[in-house]
């Protein structure tokens, strides 16, 4: 793993963490999708004012997300610290495509601590996920 035993983390390993991110989330595989993370991950979606503490909930509010959606990474650009990486995606839900941005942030240790998502406009978080969000 990235970080460990003196291993060099750089750009290079930040973009293959949120390229390992995305796949597991495309895939389902929420085994992969969980390893990723830190424990102490914080999800912050501002224009809906939530905001996701834990990998647990984290993975649950992808889990329980609505189905059918895809995403595809159109562009990673990453600091030279291999700390951050802003990722612009194409998500499909249904027949829709919405552009997205995300920032990612990880840990010496290659796991992903932070991630913020912006999509094209404010909009009012979905009923039937209280249970794991938080409002700000």
């Amino acid at each position: 793993m990235p970080g460990s035993a003196g291993a060099a983390w750089g750009t290079a390993e930040v973009c293959a963490a949120v390229e390992r991110y995305w796949a597991a989330a495309e895939a389902r595989d929420w085994d992969a999708f969980t390893a990723i993370l830190a424990d102490d991950v914080v999800y912050d979606l501002p224009q809906s004012r939530e905001r996701i503490l834990g990998k647990e909930r984290h993975v649950r509010f992808n889990r329980e997300g609505p189905g059918g959606r895809h995403a595809r990474i159109e562009r990673i650009v990453a600091d030279g610290e291999g700390r951050r990486a802003a990722v612009r995606t194409l998500v499909t839900i249904g027949p829709d495509e919405i552009p997205a941005v995300h920032f990612f942030t990880c840990d010496a240790d290659g796991r992903i601590t932070g991630v913020t998502g912006f999509w094209p406009e404010p909009y009012a978080p979905s009923a039937g996920r209280e249970h794991l969000t938080g409002r700000h």
